[in-house]
């Protein structure tokens, strides 16, 4: 996971989806840029439901936005990446990660989401690295990390 510039508690790392990419491509690139990993993004874990304040306007009073959760094998954590400067990335367990989200909608993600999709795809991976990316349907992305 990641620090929150705007408050305690640990989030998702979260940016732009840009339009010559795709929604997958996006999710590998916010995963470098924000938390300084790369890796092999896998299945689509599910979709969430969440309210965003900076995303009220006009069109969506409330700020109401959706995500795709994926997850992607960590193969290689950077030494620089283009937010290390604002951004600290914290390995920790599901359960951990877990009780430091900063949003409910994130903890639901981990715990009902991943973990889910951990126990019945992965064997056994030890002390593997795992990404959990959220991709916002409204062209902008989430990402977490645990």
């Amino acid at each position: 996971m990641i620090n929150s510039t705007s408050g305690p508690g640990l989030l998702f790392p979260k940016g732009g989806w840009e339009n010559d990419e795709t929604v997958e491509e996006a999710a590998v690139r916010e995963a470098m840029e924000e938390a300084g990993v790369r890796g092999e993004l896998k299945d689509l874990i599910g979709h969430y439901v969440f309210k965003s304040k900076t995303h009220q306007d006009e069109f969506c009073l409330d700020g109401s936005c959706k995500a795709s959760m994926f997850a992607l094998f960590v193969t290689e954590e950077l030494d620089s990446w283009p937010e290390q400067d604002v951004r600290e990335r914290t390995w920790l367990t599901i359960a951990d990660a877990i009780e430091s989200c900063r949003y409910p909608w994130m903890r639901d993600a981990l715990e009902n989401g991943f973990s889910t999709w951990h126990s019945d795809n992965v064997v056994d991976d030890g002390y593997d690295l795992w990404l959990v990316v959220s991709v916002k349907l409204d062209r902008r992305l989430a990402l977490a990390r645990i």
